[in-house]
C-alpha cells in the first residue's frame, strides 16, 4: 500500500517522464530516417489548396511534355506547360468534388468521337468516324503494346477530365445571362445619340518636363493601388564572358595538318616492318573514303552551281580542271582543301510528275496489302500505259498513287532544284531529258516518273572537300580556363567592374531576373545561373564561374529583392505618366474661365469643335479620340446645358449638348438579350479559371527542382 501511495503522489511526475521518453524515441526515429517533414518537402513540388503535387509524377509528365515538344521547346517551357495543367486540374477538381459532378459514359464517348473524327485510323470507308474501328484499335494495342495502351488510358483520362470541366462550365453558363432591361440598355447604348459642341484643352499643351513627380508621390500611388503594382522576387546580376576561341597558333596548326594531306608520303608499317607509300589527296583513287576518313565534313556526292560555292573562293574552285586540288583555304569556321571530281551541264531546276506505288510495310503504304513484287509489276504496267498514252497519267495518279499530297493534281511535283529529292529520284530527273519516263525505286516505293520540264542549263561541279574545324587546342583551352579562374578569384576580393576594366573585359548587367526565368541575355538558356542566383546560400556580391556554349561566364549577383510591392524606381515608367496626366489636368482645370464655350476657347487660344451622333457603345469623338467619360457626361446633360470641366483621356473638356436623339425603341429586345448573353457566356471559360486560380492557396516550389 505504501508503494501505491507513493506512485499516486508522483503520478504527474511519472506522466511527464513517460511522455519525454516517448518523444525522444519518436525524435530519434525521425533523425535516423532523415526527418519525415524534410523528406516530404523533397517529394512535393507544389501544394495547391492543401493538395500536394508529387515531384516524381510531375517529373514524368515534364519528360512526356518535352518529348511531345520535340526540339521546339526548352525544359522550363515543358515545366510551365505541365504546371498549368496541374494547377487547372487541382482547382477544378475541388469544384467537381464539392458539387458532385461526374462524367457520364455517353458524354465521354461523344467527346472521344469529336476529338478522333478526323483521324483516318478511326474512320470507315466513307471517311466517317466508326466506333467499332476505335474499339478494334483499343483491343489491338492492349494485346500488343502495353506502352501504347497506357497512352490510350491517359488519353481517355484527359477526355474524362474535359467532360467534367465542360459540365462544370456549362452549369455556370446556364446561370449567366442578360435580362430584358439589360437588353434594352444595350440597345440604347448603341442607338441613343447626342450631338455636342466642345472645347478641348489638350494635355500636350503642357510639356512633360514642366511637371515634377517625386518618388514619394509614386510610392503613395503604389500604396493606394497595391494589387496593380506587385513585384515578384527577383535578382540582378552582371557577368563577363571568356570565349574559348582558337589562337592564331591553333589556326596555323590546322592549316598545316590539312596541307600534309595533299601529297603522297611514306609511313612505317608496323605489321610488315617496312616503309609503305601512302597516297595523298591529290592522287588517291577512292576519294570518298579518303574524305570521310580525314574530314569533319562528310563527302557530298552531288553537283553544285557556282552560287553554292564559298563566295571568296568561288571563281577559283569553279574553274578547276578535273583532278586539280586547291587549298588550304579558310571558309567560315573551317580550313578546307578541295579536289575537282567532275563537271557537267545541268539544269538549275526541273519539273516532274510521279505516281508512287507502295507496298505493305512501307510508311507510305497505309492500308495497302500488295507485296513488293506486285508493286513492281503494277508500276511497270502503269509505265507501259503512259508511254502509250500520256493523257492517262492524271487518271492513273488519282487511282494508284500513294503520295496523297499531289495524287489529285496528276502527281505534279512542281519545279525543284537539284539535290532536293532523294538521290535515285534526283538522278533520274537531272540525268535524263524532257519527256523521258521511267520507274525508280526509293525508300518510299516505286516512282513512275515523267520529266515535264528543265530550265537554265549551266555548268555544275562536283567537288570533294576535306574540312577541319578551327578549334581551340588543349593548350589554348587551358590558358583560357586559367585566365577565367584568375578573374573569378580577383572579382571576389575586389570591385568586379574595376577588375574587368583592368582586363579589358566588357561587363554585361542583367536586371530583374525572375525565379523561373531561364534566358540570360547574351548567354541564352542558362537555368543554372538563375538557380544559383536564387539559392538561399547565395548572397549579393557572390561570384561564380559557369560553362557556356562558347567558353565561360563569370557572374556576380548585384541585387536581390523579395516578393512585395514594387519600388518607386521600378514602378516609375508606369506610374509617372499617370501622375503627370493628373497634374496637367489640375493645371488645365484651373485655367478655365468664361461662361460660354466661345469665351473658354478664346481665353485658352483653342477652338469650339462639333461632334455629332455620339453613342455610349463606341464613345469616340471626332478630332479628340476615345473619350468615354466625356460622352457619358454628355448623356447626363440637357440641350443647352454646359458641363463642368471633364478630365478625359486626351485632355480636359467643357461640353455643351446641342441635340439629344433617343432611339425609337423596339417592341422586343430579345435579340439584344441574346447578344449580351452570348458575350457573357463567352467569357466564362477564361474568367472562371482565373477566378479559381486567384482564390487558390498555392505554394509553388518548382524553382527548387528546375
Amino acid at each position: 500500500m505504501a508503494v501505491l501511495n507513493k506512485i499516486r503522489q508522483r503520478s504527474v511526475f511519472l506522466i511527464v517522464i513517460i511522455a519525454l521518453a516517448l518523444f525522444s524515441f519518436v525524435l530519434a526515429d525521425l533523425i535516423r530516417n532523415g526527418g519525415a517533414i524534410s523528406q516530404r518537402a523533397e517529394n512535393v513540388i507544389a501544394t495547391i489548396n492543401g493538395k500536394d503535387i508529387d515531384r516524381t509524377d510531375f517529373a514524368q509528365k515534364v519528360e512526356a511534355a518535352t518529348r511531345s515538344f520535340g526540339g521546339g521547346g526548352s525544359s522550363i517551357q515543358a515545366v510551365n506547360y505541365v504546371w498549368n495543367q496541374e494547377l487547372r486540374q487541382a482547382v477544378f477538381e475541388e469544384q467537381f468534388e464539392e458539387l458532385g459532378i461526374r462524367a457520364g459514359e455517353d458524354q465521354i464517348n461523344r467527346l472521344l468521337e469529336e476529338s478522333l473524327a478526323s483521324n483516318p485510323t478511326f474512320q470507315n470507308e466513307a471517311g466517317v468516324f466508326d466506333k467499332a474501328k476505335m474499339q478494334e484499335y483499343v483491343a489491338n494495342v492492349k494485346a500488343t503494346s502495353p506502352q501504347a495502351y497506357q497512352q490510350w488510358i491517359d488519353y481517355e483520362a484527359s477526355i474524362s477530365k474535359g467532360a467534367l470541366e465542360e459540365t462544370y462550365l456549362n452549369l455556370i453558363k446556364a446561370g449567366v445571362g442578360a435580362t430584358l432591361k439589360e437588353g434594352e440598355l444595350s440597345y440604347k447604348m448603341e442607338n441613343d445619340n447626342v450631338d455636342i459642341k466642345y472645347v478641348q484643352l489638350p494635355y500636350s499643351s503642357i510639356k512633360d518636363e514642366d511637371i515634377k513627380v517625386t518618388d514619394e508621390e509614386i510610392k503613395a500611388y503604389i500604396s493606394k493601388h497595391p494589387e496593380q503594382y506587385k513585384a515578384d522576387a527577383s535578382v540582378s546580376v552582371r557577368y563577363v564572358v571568356f570565349k574559348e576561341e582558337a589562337s592564331q597558333e591553333d589556326e596555323n596548326q590546322v592549316k598545316e595538318d590539312l596541307a600534309k594531306l595533299l601529297n603522297d608520303k611514306v609511313e612505317f608499317n608496323e605489321a610488315s616492318k617496312s616503309q609503305d607509300s601512302v597516297k595523298g589527296f591529290k592522287n588517291v583513287e577512292n576519294i570518298e573514303e579518303f574524305v570521310n576518313q580525314n574530314s569533319s565534313i562528310k563527302y557530298a556526292d552531288r553537283f553544285v552551281f557556282k552560287k553554292e560555292l564559298p563566295s571568296t573562293e568561288a571563281d577559283t574552285l569553279y574553274n578547276l580542271n578535273v583532278g586539280d586540288v586547291y587549298g588550304p583555304y579558310k571558309d567560315g569556321e573551317y580550313f578546307k582543301i578541295s579536289r575537282m571530281v567532275a563537271h557537267k551541264q545541268l539544269a538549275d531546276s526541273a519539273k516532274a510528275s510521279h505516281i508512287l506505288v507502295s507496298w505493305e510495310g512501307l510508311g507510305t503504304a497505309r492500308d495497302t496489302k500488295r507485296t513488293k513484287e506486285e508493286a513492281k509489276t503494277l508500276a511497270d504496267s502503269i509505265l507501259t500505259v503512259i508511254k502509250a498514252d500520256k493523257t492517262k497519267f492524271t487518271e492513273l495518279a488519282a487511282t494508284f498513287s500513294a503520295d496523297h499530297s499531289n495524287k489529285d493534281k496528276g502527281g505534279d511535283l512542281g519545279y525543284f532544284a537539284p539535290g532536293r529529292m532523294v538521290p535515285a529520284f534526283n538522278d533520274f530527273i537531272f540525268d535524263n531529258e524532257i519527256g523521258d519516263q521511267g520507274v525508280v525505286e526509293t525508300q518510299f516505293g516505286y516512282h513512275v516518273i515523267s520529266i515535264e520540264d528543265q530550265k537554265n542549263e549551266q555548268k555544275a561541279v562536283k567537288l570533294a572537300t576535306i574540312g577541319q574545324k578551327i578549334e581551340a587546342s588543349e593548350k589554348t583551352s587551358n590558358a583560357i580556363f586559367t585566365e577565367t579562374t584568375k578573374f573569378q578569384i580577383a572579382a571576389k576580393d575586389k570591385d568586379f567592374d574595376a577588375v574587368a576594366k583592368e582586363k579589358e573585359l566588357t561587363v554585361r548587367p542583367v536586371n530583374k531576373i525572375k525565379e523561373l526565368d531561364e534566358n540570360i541575355p547574351g548567354l541564352g538558356t542558362k537555368r543554372d545561373i538563375v538557380q544559383w542566383a536564387f539559392n538561399e546560400e547565395t548572397k549579393v556580391g557572390d561570384v561564380k564561374r559557369f560553362d557556356t556554349t562558347e567558353g565561360y561566364a563569370v557572374v556576380q549577383v548585384t541585387a536581390s529583392a523579395k516578393e512585395g510591392a514594387m519600388t518607386a524606381k521600378d514602378a516609375s515608367p508606369t506610374v509617372k505618366p499617370i501622375l503627370v496626366k493628373e497634374k496637367k489636368a489640375e493645371q488645365l482645370k484651373s485655367k478655365i474661365s468664361g461662361s460660354t464655350l466661345a469665351d473658354i476657347a478664346s481665353n485658352q487660344n483653342q477652338k469650339v469643335s462639333v461632334a455629332s451622333a455620339l453613342n455610349m457603345k463606341t464613345p469616340t469623338i471626332s478630332g479628340a479620340g476615345t473619350e468615354p467619360k466625356v460622352v457619358g457626361a454628355a448623356f447626363s446633360l440637357k440641350p443647352g446645358g454646359i458641363s463642368s470641366p471633364i478630365v478625359g483621356n486626351n485632355g480636359v473638356y467643357v461640353i455643351e449638348v446641342t441635340k439629344n436623339t433617343p432611339a425609337s425603341g423596339l417592341d422586343n429586345y430579345m435579340s439584344y438579350v441574346s447578344q449580351e448573353t452570348k458575350r457573357q457566356a463567352g467569357l466564362v471559360n477564361s474568367k472562371v479559371f482565373d477566378a479559381l486560380k486567384e482564390a487558390a492557396e498555392i505554394e509553388d516550389k518548382r524553382s527548387r527542382f528546375y
